[in-house]
Order: structure tokens, then C-alpha cells, then sequence
């Protein structure tokens, strides 16, 4: 699934389309996560003015409109010549003055809508903070975590918590810290929380230097693959030894996810709570 990285990196390689008047718009299959809205030829003849991105959403500014796109699991945008050959499941193309804008979706989870008071209030509004502002520091995430006993990965992944830390970026993450990633977020130390936004700030900079992670087939807009995944260092590595003290990575699920850790440099630290006595009354002679 594209992550906070690839989206960023998919977003900025559209930027050759600002300015640029909408020709044509087909679609070729609509059935997406929901339905490609049946209106979307209003595009036509509308400039693209903006791109910005919230989460894993890229949101594109026209002249009279704003659309919102997911690339959901396996979804990309591609810029393409006019005649170039079309694949299977290039369900949407909208064609620029000089390119022509091709979604790519295999299994269909992303979205094509148009930002509305409906999906802002029920996609964009509810988000947490964007783990590369201000708004994300120690003050603000030990204040989140400090009544989650959940596991500290599935705290992190939490969009209500902080948007874009996906699987991959989480896992790192954590294992430079030495986190395990089941520990429960409650318990972490001030300093660890600290530290922990300081490494999820640092390697999703490096991950969008990189170009994002291209683990199966994922490209950008300009067809030019990630190379973060050059660098890592746990995730995707269950049942290799550990870059720093040799011992085999292990896998658990978390969250409905594959967490790989290192049982060394990583332990699952049992936190002694204090036991609050409790006064006997002793009863009263008669």
C-alpha cells in the first residue's frame, strides 16, 4: 500500500500539470472503493491551480472545484503521451492540454471524489496532525499515548493520532529505537516519546529524499521507482539476523499487520505497577 512517502513523492511529480486546462475526461471503469462520481466530466475546460496533500490524500484544486484522490492498496497516477498504449486497469484518464493523467488500480481500493462538506467531514476533518508539522511533537503525542495500553505501533499507526506513519516507516521506526513493537504506547518515558517523534520525523524525510519504497510495483507519475527499501532495516526481514547484534528478526501481528522486531534489541519491558494498599477494618468487639 502507498504510504505517506510514496503519496508525497506521487504528488509532487504532478506538478508539471499546474496551470494546465482539462481536455477530455474518460472513464473507463468507475467501480473504485466508492463509485468514480458520474459528474466528474465538469473537469473539462477547468485549470489545475493546486496540489497539496493531507495523509495519504492528494487533493487537486481546479478552477471551480477540488478533487480528492486515495491510491488505496495498489493504485497509481501516471503521466503519459496521448498515444501511448493503455493497461488493464487504467480506469480514469483525464487529458491535459499537453499530457494526458492515467489512474492505475488493480484491486480498486482507491477513491476518485469530489471534496464536498460530506467527504471533508467524514475523511479529512477527523485526521490527526501531519507527522512533518509543528503540530506533531513530544508534548502532543505523550498527551495521546498516555492512557493507550495498546501496543505502541498500532498507537503510532493510528490516524486519529498521527496520519501517514504506515507499516513500513512504524517498523523502522521502532527498531532503531529499540521499541518492541507491543509494548504498551502508556509506558513509554517522556524521553523515549520524544525520541520516537525525532525518528518517525527523520525517516520519513529520508523515505521521501528517496523517492518513497517500491516493494512491489510502485511508481510515480513519471514512472520512476522508490529506493528506500535499499535502507531497511527490519520491515520485510523476518527470519534474517539482526544489522546489529546478529539475532533472527521475528514476526507478530499487530493490528492485523506483520510486525517484525528484534527480540535483543527490542524487548517487551514489563512495567512494575505499584500496588496500592488497601486498609483492613478490623471489626469491633462486642
Amino acid at each position: 500500500m502507498p504510504e505517506l512517502p510514496e503519496v508525497e513523492t506521487t504528488k509532487t511529480s504532478l506538478l508539471p500539470l499546474l496551470e494546465q486546462r482539462v481536455k477530455r475526461v474518460e472513464v473507463r471503469q468507475s467501480s473504485l472503493r466508492w463509485p468514480i462520481p458520474e459528474n466528474i466530466e465538469k473537469l473539462v475546460g477547468q485549470k489545475l491551480l493546486k496540489l497539496t496533500r493531507r495523509s495519504k490524500y492528494i487533493l487537486a484544486e481546479f478552477e471551480h472545484d477540488t478533487m480528492l484522490w486515495h491510491l488505496g492498496m495498489s493504485g497509481s497516477f501516471r503521466l503519459c503521451e496521448s498515444n501511448e498504449e493503455l493497461r488493464k486497469h487504467d480506469h480514469l484518464i483525464i487529458q491535459f492540454e499537453d499530457i494526458e493523467l492515467r489512474y492505475h488500480d488493480p484491486r480498486r481500493f482507491g477513491c476518485i471524489l469530489w471534496l464536498d462538506a460530506q467527504s471533508q467531514s467524514k475523511l479529512i476533518d477527523t485526521l490527526g496532525p501531519e507527522p512533518l508539522s509543528e503540530n506533531f511533537n513530544a508534548e502532543y503525542l505523550f498527551e495521546k499515548l498516555k492512557n493507550k495500553n495498546i501496543g505502541t505501533k498500532v498507537a503510532i499507526m493510528d490516524n486519529h493520532v498521527v496520519v501517514g506513519v504506515g507499516n513500513i516507516y512504524a517498523t523502522e521506526s521502532l527498531f532503531n529505537l529499540g521499541i518492541h513493537p507491543a509494548q504498551p504506547a502508556s509506558t513509554l518515558s517522556f524521553e523515549q516519546i520524544e525520541n520516537l517523534v525525532l525518528e518517525i520525523k527523520r525517516i520519513l524525510k529520508q523515505a521521501i529524499d528517496l523517492g518513497g519504497s517500491t516493494l512491489r510495483d510502485y511508481t510515480n507519475a513519471m514512472g520512476e521507482n522508490g529506493y528506500f527499501q535499499q535502507t531497511l532495516l527490519a520491515y520485510g526481514r523476518a527470519g534474517e539476523m539482526c544489522v546489529n547484534c546478529e539475532t533472527t528478526l521475528e514476526n507478530i501481528k499487530l493490528g492485523q499487520r506483520a510486525s517484525v522486531f528484534c527480540p535483543e534489541c527490542q524487548p517487551l519491558k514489563k512495567i512494575q505497577l505499584p500496588v496500592k494498599k488497601v486498609a483492613t477494618v478490623r471489626g469491633k468487639k462486642s
